[in-house]
């Protein structure tokens, strides 16, 4: 169940990153990777977050748990700034706040045993579960993943890609988290095995009352797993609804986009919208066009898109980050 007050508040989000000269490693410019992102989300909720590649959305996990710097904005957990906090009120904050990384292949220190790799959190945090209860603790976490506790002397080479990803789902929840942050946790995964990570990321949320930031490019995948969803684009958010309200009525040219690029099952049954082209690559982070960031792929951009840019307010039942919000494309 969602409270009505949100765990996490992220307000005017900017992390960026310098561009450094071949020659003598100066700094000659920055590249906003995330450029002023707001969003809530309430506990026992989960918010998709999507986008294409180079869009923000990893930038933006890992400034929320602490792996980047923000230049400036908000991050709200619980009632405590995180960006404002210190390194001992950060440290006990972020305990309640863990991370599913996309690549379980890269995440997991190749020379730590599983029962090294979960137990860690246990090491950092000593006063969260006694050391005498260690064995009987991860024991019934490996259970809890789909993992045979026997094996939890093994290396990560020693399992398969889904199980790496079931390792890090334990080690996340290791912490006892109220908030998990699911950066495209099935994306380096077989399609049949995503289903089943998916499965136990939606029965753990209902066994455990967590929360999830899911981010993804997959709009199926969000589809399945969200109960509202965020589209950012070059660093900022352009619509946010409910999931049913994206996929049935999207407002911005780029949601339903990326809406009518989805593969259908049975397009002779179900052919879906219409195409929407689209001209064009991303533009660099490092030189957003001005006004619209969208503009120079959008199929309806008019003049006034390239000089004023729009906010991210209610149109049409939602918010949506567009002068021509609804124009048909």
């Amino acid at each position: 169940m969602t409270t009505p007050d949100p765990l996490l508040s992220v307000r005017e989000l900017r992390t960026g990153f310098p561009v450094r000269s071949a020659v003598l490693r100066r700094t000659v410019g920055r590249i906003d990777a995330v450029a002023g992102v707001s969003f809530e989300l309430r506990a026992g909720e989960t918010l998709g977050l999507v986008g294409e590649s180079g869009s923000g959305k990893s930038t933006i996990a890992r400034t929320i748990v602490g792996l980047a710097r923000a230049a400036s904005g908000s991050v709200v957990f619980d009632g405590t700034d995180l960006t404002a906090a210190g390194p001992a009120e950060l440290r006990r904050r972020l305990r309640d706040v863990q991370m599913i990384f996309q690549d379980p292949y890269a995440s997991l220190n190749p020379r730590r045993t599983v029962r090294e790799l979960v137990t860690e959190g246990w090491r950092i945090h000593p006063d969260l579960v006694p050391r005498r209860r260690w064995t009987a603790e991860l024991a019934e976490l490996l259970e809890r993943v789909g993992l045979d506790p026997a094996h939890a002397d093994r290396y990560p080479h020693q399992f398969s890609g889904g199980q790496r990803q079931r390792i890090g789902i334990a080690r996340a929840l290791a912490l006892r988290p109220r908030l998990v942050i699911c950066d495209e946790p099935v994306s380096a995964l077989d399609v049949s095995i995503q289903a089943q990570v998916l499965n136990l990321l939606s029965d753990l949320q209902r066994d455990l009352g967590l929360t999830y930031l899911f981010i993804s490019h997959d709009l199926a995948v969000v589809r399945h797993v969200a109960d509202r969803v965020a589209v950012l684009y070059l660093g900022t958010i352009v619509e946010e609804a409910d999931r049913d309200e994206i996929f049935t009525a999207p407002a911005h040219p780029y949601t339903r986009a990326l809406l009518s690029a989805v593969p259908r099952l049975r397009p002779w049954r179900d052919p879906g919208p219409e195409p929407v082209p689209l001209v064009g690559d991303v533009p660099s982070p490092a030189n957003p066009p001005s006004g619209c960031r969208f503009r120079t792929r959008c199929p309806v951009a008019e003049d006034r898109c390239a000089t004023e840019v729009p906010a991210l307010v209610v149109r049409g039942g939602h918010p949506v980050a567009c002068h021509l919000a609804g124009v048909p494309v």
